[in-house]
């Protein structure tokens, strides 16, 4: 159930236990206190909002979303019923004219500004025709000799009403979008500390099984190449030298990709930020990319022999991942455009693919380690990971946009400033990737 369906159901809650408050003050005034009540119109004006709420409830029911408008459609009618039950027991003299408050005091914390603005000048303008017409209430003030006096005063709480009411929007509205922003960043950082400890988690799993595992697979490749020379010297049916060889070979894929876990995971050492232009980035970046000849750069202007201040190595193995990622979902050997934008905030560097691109469930999961959709061959799903791992250290970040048979797009970007790549270089010298 999404937020506005759980306000619904509080409001019309809310609106059963205003109908019975109604009834037990009209029975109290009308035969305890001994105030004439126009009974009739009363609970006539009281059926109106009872039977709106059984329509809600109905409405309700029917699990149809609820939207902004709706909310604010039955607390405007609330409004009205109110201002009817105000206009037959004595006018803005009522003490229950109070109770517009409370209306827009719920319409801050559960609307849009621009439906709590409108129910406020609805409310205002329902409070002050009061003062023009109603019908007085013995003991209300319309009979009594100081009636201008009490009037005046009266009036003078209207003004004070509106007053009150637009601070009582504004404050809780900045409240409710400055305790919103709050739970943004708190979610924003425990997403990066989650993504922290399972690069932690890696780089610890990385070491320790290179560590368990090097002794045993050099003695396993040591073994298989001695006894491929062994079936060599004794003419070996060629299956079984095949055999041993594509034991060694499976042996150096083992070690290989234990090398590679250890290294992308955080197992190297600490790396400088050092100035290099965007081309030496580049060239970096695609040297030994299988494929590269494919991939097209294209500079903007302002880009072009332009510094940028960075981690060289980790940036560039970022941008490889992605470069490699996008060649390989390209169909028919399709072209690859890098395009490099520069501004007063930030480097963008997108890589564009001309694949089959990404269903919004693989989109969702694109970047978490360990989730790849290539062959058990093609990867260990770590790339896209550790990219935006490194980018995020920098001060930068990941965004991937996807849809079936459009391609895929990934930016990458790193802030352009000096200033904030050295503030950032500090937490990323230290646990590099």
């Amino acid at each position: 159930m999404d937020a506005q369906a759980i306000n619904f159901s509080w409001l019309l809650r809310l609106r059963w236990g205003a109908i019975v408050g109604q009834v037990t003050i009209i029975l109290i005034a009308d035969r305890l206190i001994g105030i004439d009540l126009p009974l009739l119109r009363l609970f006539g004006i009281i059926a109106v909002e009872a039977i709106s709420n059984i329509g809600c409830m109905l409405w309700a029911r029917r699990e149809v979303a609820v939207d902004d408008g709706l909310l604010a459609g039955i607390m405007a009618l609330d409004v009205v019923l109110l201002t009817a039950l105000l206009y037959c027991t004595g006018g803005p003299f009522n003490p229950f004219s109070f109770l517009y408050l409370v209306n827009i005091a719920l319409a801050a914390v559960i609307l849009p500004p621009v439906w709590t603005w409108a129910l406020f000048v609805l409310s205002f303008v329902c409070f002050g025709a009061l003062f023009f017409d109603h019908v007085g209430l013995p003991g209300l003030g319309d009979a009594d000799e100081h009636t201008q006096h009490v009037r005046m005063h009266l009036e003078g709480m209207w003004v004070a009403f509106g007053v009150a009411a637009a601070f009582i929007i504004y404050f809780v509205q900045r409240v409710t979008r400055a305790l919103a922003d709050r739970e943004t960043e708190l979610a924003a950082a425990r997403s990066l500390t989650a993504r922290n400890e399972k690069l932690a988690s890696l780089a610890t799993l990385a070491a320790g099984a290179a560590h368990q595992l090097s002794t045993p697979l050099s003695t396993i490749a040591v073994v298989a190449k001695e006894l491929e020379h062994q079936l060599e010297r004794d003419s070996g049916s060629r299956e079984s030298v095949a055999d041993a060889r594509l034991i060694r070979e499976q042996v150096e894929r083992c070690r290989d990709i234990l090398l590679q876990m250890a290294t992308d995971a955080g197992e190297s050492t600490g790396e400088p930020i050092v100035p290099v232009t965007i081309e030496a980035l580049l060239e970096l970046a695609m040297r030994g990319v299988p494929g590269g000849n494919r991939a097209r750069v294209v500079i903007e202007a302002p880009a072009r022999g332009r510094t940028i201040v960075t981690a060289l190595r980790s940036v560039a193995q970022a941008v490889r991942a992605v470069v490699k990622n996008a060649l390989e979902a390209s169909q028919n050997n399709a072209d690859v455009v890098l395009q490099v934008a520069v501004d007063d905030r930030s480097w963008r560097i997108a890589v564009h693919d001309a694949g089959a691109g990404m269903s919004p469930d693989v989109l969702q999961h694109a970047g978490e380690p360990f989730f790849t959709t290539k062959g058990p061959e093609r990867g260990m799903g770590l790339g896209l990971f550790l990219t935006r791992v490194v980018l995020e250290r920098l001060g930068g970040r990941l965004e991937i946009q996807s849809a079936p048979h459009r391609g895929t797009t990934a930016v990458l970007t790193l802030p352009s400033g000096t200033a904030a790549i050295g503030e950032a270089a500090v937490h990323a010298a230290g646990t590099p990737v």
